[in-house]
C-alpha cells in the first residue's frame, strides 16, 4: 500500500470517528429506540387495506405521476443529453446543456416537490414537475455519456456521403446507443415509480400522501397495508423492466 492510500485511509477513518462523535451514540438511547421499534412493530399486524378506495386512489396516483414524469422527462433529456454530447457539439453549446442538466441533478426530488408544492399547490402536479426535473438530470448525463462512447467511425462514413446531421445521428449513432437507452427508459421508469411514493410525503400527490396521513392518524396496521402495496407495485414495475429489456434483446 502506498503512502497516499496510507494517508486516504487513516483520513476516512478519523473523518468516521468525527462524524460518529457528532452523532451522540449511547448504548441507552439504543436500548430505548429498540423497546419502541418492538411496540411499532406490534401494532402494525396485522396489515389492513382499508379504507380501500384510499389506498386505491393513491396507487393509481402514484401510478400516473410515475408515467407522466417518465414520458416528460425522455422528451426533454434526449435533445438535451443530445447538445451535452462533447463529440458532436461545439464547446459553448455541450457546457451550456451540461450546466443545465448539472443544475437538475443537484437537489433530492424531494426538495424539488417541496419547491413545486409552493410554486402550483398540494397534488399531482407538483409530483409530476418534480421528478420531471430528476429524470432530466438523470437521463440528459447518461444519454450524453453514451452518446461520447460510441465509435466514430459510423459517424465518419456516414458524413463522408454528405448526408444531413439528421441522417448522421439516425444512421450512425442512434443504432450505437439505442440499447442502452432502453436500459435508461426502463431504470427511470423504476425509479420514478419509486420516488412517486417518496415526494407525497411532502404533499406531491400520490401514496406518499396517503401512507403520511395514516402515520398521522397513528394508523400503523393500514401503515403496514400501504407499504406492501408500494413493495408490490415495484415488484410489477420490476417485472414489466425486465420483460421489456427481454423483448429488445430479441
Amino acid at each position: 500500500m502506498s503512502l497516499a492510500e496510507r494517508i486516504g485511509w487513516i483520513a476516512l477513518a478519523v473523518l468516521a470517528a468525527w462524524a460518529a462523535s457528532r452523532i451522540d451514540p449511547s448504548w441507552a438511547r439504543f436500548v430505548t429506540g429498540l423497546d419502541n421499534a418492538a411496540k411499532f412493530f406490534d401494532r402494525m399486524f396485522p396489515p389492513i387495506f382499508s379504507p380501500q378506495k384510499e389506498l386505491v386512489k393513491g396507487l393509481i396516483e402514484s401510478l400516473q405521476i410515475a408515467v407522466l414524469s417518465t414520458a416528460l422527462g425522455l422528451v426533454l433529456s434526449l435533445p438535451l443529453g443530445l447538445l451535452a454530447a462533447r463529440n458532436l457539439m461545439p464547446g459553448w453549446v455541450s457546457w451550456a446543456a451540461r450546466f443545465v442538466i448539472t443544475v437538475c441533478r443537484t437537489f433530492h426530488p424531494v426538495i424539488v416537490a417541496i419547491v413545486f408544492v409552493k410554486a402550483v399547490g398540494f397534488g399531482a402536479l407538483a409530483g409530476v414537475l418534480a421528478l420531471t426535473v430528476a429524470s432530466i438530470g438523470f437521463v440528459g448525463k447518461l444519454f450524453a455519456e453514451a452518446i461520447e462512447e460510441v465509435s466514430m467511425k459510423p459517424i465518419e462514413a456516414v458524413r463522408a456521403t454528405g448526408a444531413s446531421f439528421t441522417n448522421v445521428l439516425v444512421f450512425a449513432v442512434v443504432p450505437q446507443v439505442m440499447y442502452r437507452f432502453i436500459g435508461f427508459m426502463a431504470y427511470l421508469a423504476d425509479s420514478n415509480l419509486r420516488n412517486s411514493a417518496i415526494v407525497g410525503l411532502v404533499g406531491a400527490g400520490g401514496i406518499g400522501g396517503t401512507l403520511f396521513a395514516a402515520f398521522q392518524r397513528y394508523d400503523y396496521d393500514f401503515v403496514f397495508g400501504i407499504v406492501l402495496c408500494i413493495i408490490g407495485l415495484i415488484l410489477v414495475g420490476e417485472g414489466l423492466q425486465l420483460a421489456v429489456k427481454k423483448v429488445f434483446r430479441q
